[in-house]
C-alpha cells in the first residue's frame, strides 16, 4: 500500500519532536491495514497536534481546542464506515476533559491518539494537565498547586476498554497504533515524548525516561468488550417507531395586515405565555405568513417572568428583534417589568391588551382593559383568551385564524375546551 502522507504539506516540527515520529508511524499503520485515504477521517484540534491533518491526504476536520473527539463522534455516527482517528495533545485534553470521559463511557469506534509532551508547546511552554509538579515551566509555580493526571488511569477509571500508554519512540509503534485503530470500539493510545522547542530547555526528559515511565503502566486491552456505541445503537433503534412528520399546514386564509407585525406576550410561569405564542404563530402560518418565535423565561421555570416575542410578515424575517411592537399583551407584572422599556417606544398605533389588574407604564399605545379575571378566566387561561380578545378585533389574526391553529396544536378535550374559551370571549 503507498504512502497516505502529503508530499506537498510535508511534517513541519522542532528539530527532534516526537511528533514527526508519530505521524510517520501512523502512516505505516495505515499502510499495514492497507486504508485508503477516502476510508480515514484524521479529526485534530488546536496546537501542534493540531497539524496531523494536514499531513496526509485523508478526509480531514480541525476544530476548536479539546474539542475533537466531539467532532469525530458526529463524523463516525453519520458515516460509521470511515476509520476515524482523533488527535489532541495533553492541553486538548485538558481543555476538552469531559469530552474524554464521555467517549470513554459511549465506546463508539473512535480511535483517540493523545500526543503528550507535558506543556503547552504551541502557545508558550506553560503547564497542562499532565506537568509533572517539579517541572519548570513558562507559567511560574503554577504546576506545584496541582497534581498532574494520568491520562491512561482517568480513561480506564471513565470504562474505556482500550488503552494503552507508548513511547513515540518504540519501533513497534506502528504495530501498537494498528491494534488500537482496529479495536470495535473506543480506543485511547497516550503517546509520551519530547517537546524540544519548550519543555526540555529546562527539564531533562530523555526517550530512556520516556521508556521507563512507559513501562510502569499496565495496559487495559478487553478481551470481550462492551458493544460498539453505533452498532448498539442501531439495534436498539431499530425497533423504535418511526418519528412522525410535521404538521402540514397549507394556508386556507388570507392574511389581515399586509405589512410585517410583531407581538410581545408578557406573563409568568404557568400562564402558559409560551404555548399561546406558538398557536399564535400556527394561526399566522395557516395565512400563508412567515413566523418566528423567541421565548424568554427563568431557569428556575415555575416561577418569574415568561416572555414570548412572536413576528408574523408576508416576507421572509431575518431580524428578529423587536423594538417597537405592534400589539403587547400584558398579563402579569413580572413579565411587564421585565420588558419595561417596551411601553416607551410604544405609538398610537401600538395596541395593548392588558388584565385590568395588571399595572402597565405611562405610554402612547392606544389600551384595551380586560377584566379575565371578573370573567372567572383562571390565570392559566389569559394568554388564550387574550388571542381571542385580539383575533375578536381583526387585528393580526381573526377568530377563524385563531381556532383553525388551536385545532391543529390541541387534541380533545383540550381543543374543544380551548374554542369554547375563545369563542365566548368575543
Amino acid at each position: 500500500m503507498v504512502s497516505l502522507l502529503n508530499q506537498n504539506r510535508p511534517p513541519a516540527f522542532c528539530p527532534g519532536c516526537t511528533h514527526e515520529k508519530i505521524v510517520q508511524m501512523l502512516d505505516r499503520s495505515f499502510q499495514n491495514m492497507g486504508l485508503a485515504g477516502n476510508r480515514i477521517a484524521i479529526i485534530s484540534d488546536i496546537g501542534c497536534s493540531g497539524l496531523f491533518d494536514t499531513f496526509f491526504h485523508t478526509h480531514a476536520f480541525h476544530g476548536l481546542h479539546g474539542r475533537a473527539l466531539t467532532y469525530a463522534t458526529g463524523i463516525k455516527m453519520a458515516r460509521p464506515e470511515l476509520t476515524v482517528i482523533a488527535t489532541m495533545g495533553d492541553g486538548g485534553l485538558g481543555i476538552g476533559g469531559a469530552h474524554l470521559l464521555a467517549a470513554c463511557r459511549r465506546n463508539l469506534d473512535i480511535t483517540l491518539l493523545i500526543l503528550n509532551n507535558f506543556n503547552f508547546g504551541m502557545t508558550g511552554g506553560q503547564f497542562s494537565a499532565t506537568t509533572p509538579m517539579d517541572a519548570v515551566v513558562e507559567s511560574g509555580f503554577l504546576n506545584q498547586l496541582e497534581n498532574p493526571i494520568d491520562i491512561s488511569e482517568v480513561a480506564r477509571s471513565a470504562g474505556a476498554e482500550y488503552v494503552v500508554k507508548c513511547s513515540g519512540y518504540q519501533p513497534d509503534l506502528d504495530k501498537e497504533l494498528e491494534k488500537a485503530i482496529r479495536f470495535p470500539g473506543f480506543s485511547v493510545v497516550d503517546i509520551c515524548g519530547i517537546c524540544t522547542g519548550r519543555y526540555v530547555q529546562k527539564n531533562r526528559l530523555t526517550p530512556k525516561k520516556i521508556e521507563t515511565l512507559v513501562s510502569n503502566h499496565n495496559h487495559t486491552i478487553s478481551s470481550t468488550p462492551r458493544k460498539e456505541y453505533y452498532s448498539h445503537y442501531k439495534e436498539l433503534s431499530k425497533n423504535q417507531p418511526p418519528a412522525e412528520n410535521p404538521i402540514p399546514i397549507s394556508p386556507v386564509f388570507k392574511p389581515l395586515q399586509p405589512t410585517r407585525q410583531e407581538i410581545v406576550i408578557l406573563g409568568s410561569a404557568g400562564q402558559r405565555i409560551l404555548s399561546a405564542g406558538e398557536i399564535l404563530c400556527l394561526a399566522g402560518l395557516t395565512a400563508g405568513l412567515n413566523v418566528s418565535q423567541k421565548n424568554e423565561y427563568n431557569i428556575t421555570v415555575l416561577t418569574g417572568p415568561s416572555i414570548t416575542e412572536l413576528i408574523l410578515s408576508p416576507d421572509p424575517i431575518d431580524y428578529t428583534g423587536i423594538d417597537t411592537p405592534s400589539i403587547i399583551l400584558a398579563l402579569s407584572s413580572e413579565g411587564v417589568e421585565r420588558r419595561k422599556y417596551l411601553f416607551t417606544n410604544t405609538t398610537p398605533d401600538t395596541i395593548i391588551i392588558h388584565e385590568q389588574n395588571v399595572k402597565i407604564p405611562s405610554c402612547n399605545a392606544s389600551v384595551l382593559s380586560v377584566d379575565f379575571k371578573g370573567k372567572g378566566i383562571k390565570p392559566k387561561e389569559w394568554a388564550l383568551a387574550s388571542l381571542a380578545v385580539l383575533a375578536g378585533m381583526n387585528k393580526v389574526i381573526s377568530l377563524d385564524m385563531l381556532q383553525k391553529a388551536i385545532e391543529l396544536r390541541f387534541k380533545e378535550p383540550i381543543c374543544s375546551k380551548s374554542i369554547h374559551l375563545i369563542r365566548n370571549m368575543v
